[in-house]
C-alpha cells in the first residue's frame, strides 16, 4: 500500500474481513490486523445467516459454495408442554428462512476475497490511522484499553456445539426445543443428513455432557430431540462456551492523538444464541459503518465524529431490541412456577395461528424490514 491506511481494523474474523472488503470497495485504504494463525483444531461452529447477510456477502464474493450453505425451508419450535410454532419459507414467499453456513468455509471464502483486494493490507500489528475499528470479539483487549464498559449479563448456561448425522433426512428444516429446565436444543440442517447442534444447557450440566462417551452422548441427543429424526450420531468434537448478553456503553470515541475509534460485532454486543442472530447483527454493523463512510461529505474524514455517532445511533436500537427479545425468551422458559408453563405454551399456540404477526416476525429475522 503506497499511501498510509485510512482505517485500521483490529480483528480479522468474519466481521472484520467483511468490513475491510466493504471499505476497500469504496476506495478506502485499509490495514487489517491479522496475527499469525494459531494451530488449527476442528471448528464445529455453524451460523444461521439471514437474507440480508447473504446478499451482503454475495456482493463481496464472500458467500461460500452451495455445499457449505444450506437453505432452511422450514423452522419448527417446540415448547415444553405441547406449544409449537412453525415457519415456512413458501408461506413467506422467500427462497429460504435462513442459511446454515459452515464457519470454516465462510472464513476461507472471505480470506480469499481479501487476498485479491489491493486496497487491503494485512499487518501483524495495529498501525496508525484516522479511524481504528475494533472487531476482536467479545474478549477484546483493545476495548479494555479504551476504557469502554462492557455491561455483561451472564446466563447460568453453556452452549455445546457439534456436528451430527441423523438416520432420517432433515428436509431442510431447523428444529428447536425449549424444555422445562430452561435448555434450548437446536438442530440446524446441513448437507445431506448432517446437522449442526447448538445446545444451551445449565452450566453445571455442560461438563457432564461433555464427559459422556460418544454412545452416551448420542443417547442424550435422541432424548432431547424426542426421536424426531431417528438416531443421531456424533461425528465431530464437541465445543462449549459460556453464554452471555452484553453491550458496550460507548461504541465510538477519540484517542489522545485525535484519531477516532469504533466498535463492531461482538466487541460491541453479544446476545443469547437461541434466535441465531449474533453474526447477522455483526454483519449489519459492518454494513452500517461502511455506509456512513461511503455517504460522507467529501471534506469529512473517515474518523469524523458526526459519522461515527450516526453509525452508533443506527445500530444500537436494533441490537438492544434483539438483545431484549432473546433474553425475554430465555427467561420465559427459565422459570417453571405455575401457571407460567401453561401460559407460555398457550401463547406459542396462539402466536402460531396469527398469520400477520408471524409474517412480521419472520421478516424481522430475515433482515427484510
Amino acid at each position: 500500500m503506497a499511501l498510509p491506511p485510512e482505517v485500521c481494523i483490529r480483528g480479522a474474523g468474519i466481521v472484520g474481513r467483511t468490513l475491510a472488503l466493504l471499505l476497500a470497495r469504496e476506495r478506502v485504504r485499509v490495514a487489517l490486523v491479522a496475527p499469525a494463525a494459531a494451530a488449527e483444531k476442528q471448528d464445529v461452529r455453524a451460523y444461521a445467516l439471514n437474507a440480508a447477510s447473504k446478499t451482503l456477502l454475495e456482493s463481496l464474493r464472500g458467500w461460500p459454495d452451495a455445499p457449505h450453505a444450506t437453505p432452511v425451508r422450514e423452522m419448527l419450535v417446540h415448547g415444553d408442554e405441547g406449544g409449537r410454532v412453525q415457519f415456512h419459507a413458501a408461506r413467506q414467499k422467500v427462497e429460504a428462512l435462513a442459511w446454515i453456513v459452515d464457519v470454516p468455509a465462510l472464513e476461507q471464502q472471505l480470506t480469499d476475497a481479501v487476498r485479491f483486494q489491493s486496497r487491503i493490507e494485512l499487518v501483524p500489528e495495529p498501525v496508525q490511522a484516522p479511524l481504528t475499528v475494533v472487531c476482536e470479539g467479545r474478549i477484546s483487549a483493545t476495548r479494555e484499553t479504551l476504557g469502554v464498559r462492557y455491561e455483561v449479563t451472564r446466563y447460568p448456561q453453556h452452549a455445546i456445539a457439534a456436528r451430527l448425522v441423523a438416520d432420517e433426512p432433515h428436509d431442510g428444516a431447523a428444529r428447536q426445543w425449549f424444555n422445562d429446565r430452561g435448555e434450548v436444543f437446536a438442530l440446524l440442517p446441513m448437507l445431506d443428513k448432517q446437522l449442526a447442534l447448538v445446545w444451551s444447557v445449565d452450566q453445571l450440566r455442560a461438563p457432564e455432557l461433555l464427559a459422556l462417551t460418544a454412545d452416551q452422548f448420542n443417547a442424550a441427543l435422541h432424548e432431547a430431540s424426542h426421536g424426531a429424526l431417528g438416531a443421531l450420531r456424533l461425528v465431530s468434537e464437541r465445543a462449549s462456551w459460556p453464554l452471555q448478553r452484553a453491550i458496550a456503553d460507548r461504541w465510538t470515541g477519540r484517542l489522545a492523538d485525535g484519531s477516532a475509534w469504533a466498535l463492531a460485532g461482538d466487541a460491541a454486543h453479544t446476545v443469547h444464541p437461541l434466535a441465531g442472530q449474533g453474526l447477522n447483527l455483526g454483519l449489519a454493523d459492518a454494513a452500517a459503518l461502511a455506509k456512513v463512510i461511503k455517504d460522507r461529505d467529501y471534506w469529512r474524514s473517515v474518523g469524523d465524529a458526526r459519522l461515527l455517532r450516526a453509525y452508533e445511533r443506527s445500530r444500537r436500537a436494533e441490537v438492544l431490541a434483539m438483545s431484549l427479545a432473546t433474553d425475554g425468551l430465555q427467561q420465559l422458559f427459565a422459570h417453571n412456577a405455575d401457571p407460567l408453563p401453561a401460559l407460555r405454551n398457550w401463547g406459542m399456540r396462539g402466536f402460531d395461528r396469527t398469520r400477520l404477526i408471524k409474517q412480521w416476525v419472520a421478516k424481522q429475522a430475515m433482515g427484510l424490514t
